[in-house]
């Protein structure tokens, strides 16, 4: 008998790129049928917390409140060098200057504010927005600074405003590790087995979009937020890599650094479980 899994991931041209194929019938999951959700970061990381998803992509802020819940997926997810997130503002300014200043963030448990808050204290006054939003925000002065990801790496200095510090940059250089942004979960109650099968339906869906590079690009118009052509290839060079075929080695070294650091901070509960199941 066929059951339904629900997947979340965001309307960003990344995970459009990635899940393409497994929500288009290109791929598939054994006994298995895929019904998806798009949503932005935050909601899914709510929805997630609340037990809604069966696979999900998450900030890996998050994942340090789902632990005992769901289980890190190897491929699929966001990790790399150079495509952290910024903390921009309307006029120059430095960190320091902005602590106790209010900061307009994409969602508090996304990993954007997880190294908000790692790279100091201060940061606490936050205004939560759709990541879509904040440069919008800031342009109204409801914020003295705001944390961007997404497509808004790539519009800002057009827009106006200015770079106070690459978080990503600051990650890398403080730890030595690519940035892990987000990763796909599952429900560990699903097994290691159904587990196992989802994985390798995920990479061999983002195999299939870089055989078929044209071939999502309807679907990933339909919901991204800058339709540009060069814009889109951008966003998709910098958080599709090979970390997203399989996290490998130096990725998971990133994961449980970023979350070891966090729970020495108190920023995330403590687990005892494993990060992988199985």
């Amino acid at each position: 008998m066929t059951k339904t899994l629900s997947l979340g991931y965001s309307p960003c041209p990344n995970d459009t790129y990635i899940f393409y194929a497994l929500t288009h019938n290109k791929v598939t999951i054994p006994e298995h049928t895929i019904v998806e959700r798009l949503e932005d970061v935050e909601t899914l990381n709510q929805l997630a917390l609340n037990g809604l998803l069966d696979l999900t992509k998450i900030s890996y802020h998050a994942f340090g409140h789902l632990r005992d819940h769901y289980a890190l997926l190897h491929s699929g997810g966001a990790l790399g060098r150079g495509c952290g997130p910024m903390v921009i503002a309307p006029v120059p300014t430095d960190m320091e200057s902005l602590r106790g200043k209010r900061i307009a963030v994409p969602g508090k448990l996304t990993t954007a504010n997880l190294l908000l808050q790692l790279y100091g204290t201060g940061y606490e006054e936050l205004l939560i927005l759709p990541f879509d939003q904040i440069m919008p925000a800031l342009k109204r002065g409801e914020a003295e600074a705001g944390v961007i990801i997404h497509e808004s790496r790539f519009t800002y200095r057009q827009a106006g405003f200015h770079e106070v510090v690459d978080l990503g940059a600051w990650w890398e250089e403080e730890s030595g590790l690519p940035i892990p942004l987000g990763g796909i979960l599952a429900r560990r109650d699903l097994g290691a087995e159904t587990i196992q099968s989802i994985d390798q339906a995920i990479r061999a869906s983002l195999e299939y979009a870089r055989q078929h590079p044209r071939e999502p690009r309807t679907y990933i118009k339909n919901h991204a937020q800058e339709l540009d052509d060069k814009v889109i290839d951008a966003h998709i060079d910098l958080y599709v890599n090979d970390f997203s075929l399989d996290l490998g080695e130096e990725g998971i070294n990133a994961v449980e650094t970023l979350l070891a650091r966090a729970e020495a901070r108190g920023l995330i509960p403590a687990s005892r479980l494993p990060i992988f199941l199985g």
